[in-house]
């Protein structure tokens, strides 16, 4: 017994000393394809309806980063379900970027999309005026335009993704109709963004300022 004792000490040491999962670093596509933030057996479970170019989605998303992403979805006590709701081309063509990532990088370009969208909508808006016959074209084709227009391609270019990626991802239709049939397939009452339900209840309209003692009744911490 003593002999071994030791050995069985030192694993146990091993064990403890494993570093917990850091949740906020995890993104898993669902089978509709909205992406799930954080871990998929989390007691409270939250489901947002976004759209990249509402001003309220990205209020959102930059005012409750530091808690519900930094510490709710970090604990593996939250998880978020992000579901497009997409408005307009400009928000499509967002869209196809952040996903173009793919699950190991669509959490970082996701929240880089809301955390300048004032710098990039202001940019297509201008382009949009200065170049009306675009409303013209299909709607992948809008939605390239838009997202160079605004400068997200390039952002996206710089953290990885080469030309040859994003051509393929604007080219993907099967993509691009999963990003699109979550906004077909969304219920009935889901008429404004964002629209948050909250353990499959849907919640009032309003911020992380309303969601947050909601959360934290439900236990999120």
């Amino acid at each position: 017994m003593p002999r071994f004792a030791p050995l069985a000490a030192l694993s146990f040491a091993l064990i403890a000393a494993a570093p917990a999962t850091d949740w906020s670093q995890i993104a898993r596509p669902t089978a509709k394809g909205a992406y799930v933030f954080g871990n998929p057996a989390a007691r409270v479970k939250l489901i947002e309806y976004g759209s990249y170019t509402c001003s309220h989605c990205a209020d959102f998303a930059n005012e409750s980063a530091p808690v519900l992403k930094g510490q709710m979805i970090r604990s593996g006590k939250v998880s978020l379900e992000y579901r497009h709701l997409i408005r307009d081309p400009a928000d499509l063509g967002a869209a196809i970027l952040a996903r173009c990532a793919g699950p190991r990088g669509f959490g970082a370009a996701h929240a880089m999309v809301f955390a300048t969208q004032k710098t990039w909508l202001p940019k297509v808006a201008a382009y949009a005026e200065a170049h009306p016959d675009v409303a013209t074209k299909p709607l992948v084709v809008q939605a390239r335009a838009f997202a160079d227009a605004g400068g997200l391609t390039a952002a996206m270019r710089a953290r990885g993704l080469s030309l040859p990626q994003v051509n393929a991802c604007f080219a993907d239709k099967a993509g691009v109709d999963r990003i699109t049939a979550m906004t077909g397939d969304a219920p009935i009452e889901v008429n404004s963004t964002p629209t948050f339900y909250l353990d499959g209840v849907l919640q009032p309209a309003g911020g992380w300022s309303t969601l947050e003692p909601v959360l934290r009744a439900k236990g999120a911490r």
